[in-house]
């Protein structure tokens, strides 16, 4: 019965591969991109209205700039696949990889804020100078500090494979000494460390999107509302995560219920561990032109 839990992990693999050898992945991020620009066009209303004072304006635009977020994470970026990645490879709860998820995109928001405010009011930027700041500077550096946070989870599922088959061939030489931290120990360090780790990785790119909405906010004088959007913005960013985190767990659980009690079992965490890593690094240099 077990066994066939495994069904659900394999079917998403299967699906995920075959929606990108097709193109399907191609078209969900088109899909996105016009889904975005049609709530550009609704949040640009929102704001009229707001400006205007119309009744529910406040409400009506916090509603809009959290569905612009939801369907702007789509798009690449914003640490998806850093969130799945983690969620596969770790027993970390859902609970606190949803902390994790959200932490990242009100960092994303907080990030946006921060250099739109300094960039008004410290450095007199337009908003060409603040798109550009984030696009080809901030964008470049958030790429490549996930790419090295793919690249040491790829180095740790290594380190751990290699301390596991050390210590299965100790045992079946009859050494009964330790020569290494247990499993529930590894899970265990690290925990906070790991957190901030992919919260700082993920918060570094300011979203784009908030960046647009403060700049406008600020010229027309409603700068506090447009404040309060980004953060609804961040939020509509982090449900996609969670959903990602979500999956991620139940792919995880899925498999290592599937696979109880046998000498698999302890190897599968650190095998896709060092796999996503090796992903998220490939995928993070192609989108810094690094990788064909």
């Amino acid at each position: 019965m077990q066994r066939t839990l495994l069904i659900f992990p394999l079917l998403l693999v299967a699906g995920a591969t075959w929606a990108v050898m097709q193109g399907h992945d191609d078209a969900l991020v088109r899909w996105a991109a016009e889904g975005q620009r049609e709530f550009q066009n609704a949040l640009a209303g929102a704001l009229r209205a707001l400006r205007a004072e119309e009744p529910g304006a406040v409400l009506a635009l916090v509603g809009v700039c959290f569905a612009y977020g939801f369907f702007h994470a789509v798009g690449p970026g914003h640490g998806k696949l850093l969130i799945g990645g983690y969620g596969l490879s770790h027993r970390v709860p859902l609970g606190r990889l949803t902390v994790i998820s959200l932490l990242s995109s009100l960092g994303q928001a907080l990030s946006a804020i921060v250099l739109v405010l300094s960039g008004l009011f410290l450095l007199d930027w337009t908003r060409s100078q603040l798109t550009d700041t984030a696009e080809k500077v901030m964008l470049p550096l958030s790429t490549l500090a996930i790419g090295l946070i793919g690249g040491w989870l790829a180095l740790r599922g290594a380190r751990k494979l290699w301390r596991l088959r050390r210590d299965q061939a100790h045992a079946h030489h009859g050494c009964t000494h330790r020569h290494g931290p247990t499993q529930e120990e590894l899970r265990r360090a690290g925990g906070l460390r790991d957190a901030l780790v992919l919260i700082a990785g993920i918060a570094a790119r300011p979203c784009s999107g908030a960046i647009l909405l403060l700049v406008l906010s600020w010229h027309m004088d409603i700068l506090t509302t447009g404040i309060l959007g980004a953060l609804a913005m961040s939020l509509g960013t982090a449900a996609l995560s969670i959903l990602v985190a979500t999956i991620s767990v139940v792919a995880r659980d899925s498999t290592l219920l599937s696979l109880a009690d046998t000498r698999r079992a302890a190897l599968v965490l650190p095998m896709i561990e060092l796999l996503a890593g090796g992903a998220i690094l490939a995928i993070s240099l192609r989108v810094m032109g690094l990788l064909a």
